[in-house]
């Protein structure tokens, strides 16, 4: 049986947060950088079974009223992007679907191979251009994953704290302190 089609075009202005819901909900990650819209597919099992062990590793040591969010939109310079976690300080809203950058404390990216640019340059730049304070990027490797650990400085690019491997388990500190062991992640 043939799936019903959705028709939807391009505003004639550039694309805002109130066209986002005019989009299908077809698995698609919509994003908006600089007016422009960007389409990621759906991420795989993988994909998504290493954001969930990533977010048990944070919840693990979370202190009250912080919250560990799966795919929460938050608002950047010139537009929405869609991080696979977003740690949201005590004082975010109780509810919501875009949080604003003051209440973001940290945005993971789990890198797939057709996320690989935008989450190693563009959603980086946008993020420290909102201010967020964190940012870690997860590469999946041969050996087991990597956290990217990154920084703000200066207030408007990321500066590498380090990195963690599937060696072993290491203490950081941002958002708080907490436990990473990647090689207890699937690969």
């Amino acid at each position: 049986m043939a799936q019903p089609t959705h028709e939807w075009h391009q505003p004639e202005r550039g694309w805002r947060e109130q066209d986002l819901p005019d989009l299908p909900e077809n698995g698609n990650r919509y994003e908006i950088i600089d007016g422009s819209l960007h389409v990621t597919p759906p991420a795989g099992y993988a994909h998504h079974e290493l954001a969930d062990e990533i977010r048990l590793a944070l919840r693990a040591g979370m202190p009250q009223g912080w919250r560990v969010i799966r795919e929460a939109g938050v608002r950047v310079p010139g537009g929405n992007l869609i991080p696979d976690l977003t740690v949201l300080k005590p004082n975010a809203p109780a509810d919501g679907m875009w949080a604003e950058p003051g209440d973001v404390a940290l945005v993971v990216e789990v890198e797939s191979p057709s996320s690989r640019r935008h989450d190693r340059f563009t959603k980086p730049a946008l993020y420290a251009e909102a201010g967020i304070p964190a940012y870690w990027r997860v590469e999946r490797g041969d050996f087991g994953p990597v956290v990217y650990r990154y920084e703000l400085a200066k207030g408007d690019h990321y500066q590498l704290l380090g990195t963690v491997g599937p060696d072993d388990p290491v203490q950081v500190t941002e958002p708080w302190p907490t436990t990473l062991d990647p090689s207890a992640w699937p690969r």
